[in-house]
């Protein structure tokens, strides 16, 4: 599990992925952003995390000299892509991957804040790749968490680098206005269509049945689209309201990042012409 490993050791999930767990565990982040080292004799580092001298230290040590091809990115929230910057400068790799964005903060924003710092070398489209010595790394457009996120497949192993679009430990958050629900929902689908062996996430354990979960979690998305469907159908309800009905018994620290998701929920269900907002609340059209 990976609650039981310790941070800034490296661990060997098989012949070409080592992980490296970040000390930044929190209700957010589980037990802290794991960075995956792949490759044997040159490497890729992929999300280096947060800022944290203690972990770039980690990183260097196992990395041992090795060249960095490069330093790929899922995305650029704060565990994820800080650490770039001081290990591009001192492996002497360029960063990759995902597109940088502008968000516009519109009201309480729940999930992890934006890298503002986040500026890569070169971004990487759907299909394109990074190769080194025995390996190669594919970029898989997975929007949805955030606008700009990116999964990586290693096709000598079958195996997905899944950021936060897919973990075992949680779901997803989906926080408007850069996070899409049905960017989102469309992500999972396109995943399911992919015979991928095994998901290495962000946060939490490997992922050894992906095609699985992906599925279990499109189907609580859906759960979850019909319980706002049935409760705006008895009578208009704000976020909060909603948030109250929907989830029972939550973890107070949590209660703010449900709400998001239960507005990206309205939000893509406006799209489809199912509810409308009125003011703070919301109702159903049809």
């Amino acid at each position: 599990m990976a609650n039981d490993l310790p941070t800034g050791a490296g661990v060997t999930l098989e012949p070409l992925v080592t992980r490296v767990l970040a000390p930044n565990a929190s209700a957010y982040t589980h037990t802290g952003t794991q960075t995956h080292i792949v490759g044997a004799d040159d490497v890729a580092v992929i999300d280096p995390g947060p800022a944290d001298p203690a972990h770039h230290d980690a990183l260097l040590r196992i990395i041992a000299g090795r060249p960095v091809r490069a330093i790929l990115i899922t995305h650029h929230h704060r565990d994820h892509s800080p650490g770039a910057i001081r290990l591009a400068r001192d492996a002497a790799a360029p960063i990759v991957g995902c597109a940088p964005i502008v968000v516009r903060e519109e009201g309480e924003q729940a999930d992890a804040a934006f890298d503002a710092g986040y500026a890569p070398d070169r971004v990487l489209a759907e299909g394109e790749q990074v190769t080194g010595a025995g390996w190669t790394l594919e970029a898989v457009a997975t929007p949805g968490h955030t606008a700009n996120h990116l999964a990586f497949a290693l096709p000598e192993t079958k195996a997905l680098f899944s950021g936060d679009h897919v973990m075992g430990w949680a779901t997803s958050v989906v926080s408007p206005p850069d996070g899409d629900m049905g960017d989102y929902m469309a992500s999972l689908e396109k995943l399911l269509l992919r015979d991928d062996r095994v998901y290495y996430p962000g946060h939490g354990d490997a992922v050894a049945r992906p095609q699985r979960l992906v599925r279990g979690m499109l189907g609580h998305r859906k759960q979850r689209e019909g319980q706002i469907l049935r409760l705006l159908a008895g009578a208009p309800h704000a976020v909060s309201g909603l948030v109250e009905r929907m989830y029972v018994g939550i973890d107070p620290r949590l209660a703010g990042a449900a709400g998001r998701s239960v507005l990206a929920h309205l939000l893509d269900l406006a799209r489809r012409g199912l509810v409308m907002q009125e003011g703070d609340t919301w109702r159903r059209i049809v």
